[in-house]
């Protein structure tokens, strides 16, 4: 988790981007990284990505886009918590295979298929060295 957040880190320093990075686990930050021109309320955004992302087990992009889909708010209804949840792209599930999600990694400070992207090459870079 440490590599990965370093490194969305550097490239968020190297291209001043004003993101909040957060990888984490229900009940555990760990990694967290404010650069330069963040806000207070990305702290808030944090919070309500990564809950959705880890609540739904998929991305806050892909569960936005699977909802909008089906034509359902699921916030008019009252079937999500619009102060704990939301569909803004950027959180990302770390899958493991045989473990299942252990974590989320989630960027905030873009717009919302910017920080989704940020996430997911930040994610594919581990994999592909």
């Amino acid at each position: 988790m440490w590599l990965l957040g370093s490194r969305l880190a550097e490239r968020a320093r190297r291209e001043r981007l004003a993101v909040m990075i957060d990888i984490r686990r229900p009940g555990s930050i760990l990694f967290r990284a404010a650069m330069s021109g963040t806000t207070g309320d990305q702290d808030c955004w944090v919070e309500r990505k990564s809950a959705t992302a880890l609540r739904f087990e998929a991305s806050t992009l892909l569960v936005g886009l699977r909802l909008e889909a089906d034509g359902r708010d699921p916030f008019a209804d009252g079937w999500l918590d619009a102060v704990r949840y939301t569909l803004a792209g950027g959180a990302v599930p770390i899958r493991v295979g045989g473990a299942g999600v252990v974590a989320v990694a989630t960027v905030c400070g873009l717009a919302s298929q910017d920080d989704h992207a940020l996430v997911v090459d930040g994610l594919r870079g581990l994999v592909t060295g």
